[in-house]
């Protein structure tokens, strides 16, 4: 049996990510893939416990990184290894490049600290693709706007820090061209999904 393969939907709130995710999980079922679509933080019972907590709850960075991480152990553990060990395609909305981005970027932890938290959770473990939806900090609060009458914690940080999430997010893009490709989200849906589809169908030559 041949191992699943693991891609990752990145970028800042309001990019769109969510709406490719679900178009992306119906085009690999419609091509005969066996496809696990989850979340992060979330995916497990304990990740959504923790969601709830880390969106809604005032805490430390430190403890926000470490929940993060928490809830991604148990994911990978109890539910993304043992889909790839069966063959299944795994898409996951966030993985670890955002806390890169968000913990590191938005918040200004050390980069050295998340990866040693990398190394410890899933050192064996690495997206085969990762998908950034790249959008101006500006177009993204006016999206989250007209989509959501509340917002969480993440949602209601200021400009500033979604301008600093996005370079972080072009950082990881820059230091890992083998599986990181940017996706202009500045145009339709339809334009966005056309790069999206050219993402994974490159999966299968």
């Amino acid at each position: 049996m041949k191992q699943g393969r693991l891609i990752t939907f990145e970028g800042v709130d309001g990019a769109g990510k969510s709406t490719q995710l679900e178009r992306a999980v119906a085009w690999l079922r419609a091509r005969g893939v066996d496809t696990l679509a989850t979340r992060e933080p979330g995916g497990t019972p304990l990740g959504e416990a923790l969601r709830e907590l880390l969106l809604h709850q005032p805490m430390r960075l430190e403890t926000e990184t470490l929940l993060m991480f928490a809830a991604r152990a148990e994911h990978i553990a109890e539910l993304i290894k043992p889909a790839l060990a069966a063959g299944r395609w795994v898409v996951c909305d966030r993985f670890t490049d955002a806390s890169f981005a968000y913990q590191g970027g938005g918040r200004g932890l050390a980069a050295a600290r998340i990866a040693d938290l990398e190394r410890w959770v899933h050192a064996d473990l690495q997206p085969d693709l990762t998908l950034i939806f790249d959008l101006a900090p500006e177009i993204a609060a006016q999206r989250r706007g007209a989509a959501r009458a509340t917002a969480d914690r993440f949602e209601r940080e200021q400009r500033e820090f979604f301008d600093r999430v996005r370079a972080a997010y072009h950082q990881r893009a820059h230091a890992y061209p083998q599986r990181v490709r940017l996706i202009d989200a500045s145009g339709t849906p339809d334009a966005t999904w056309r790069q999206v589809e050219a993402q994974l169908d490159a999966q299968f030559a």
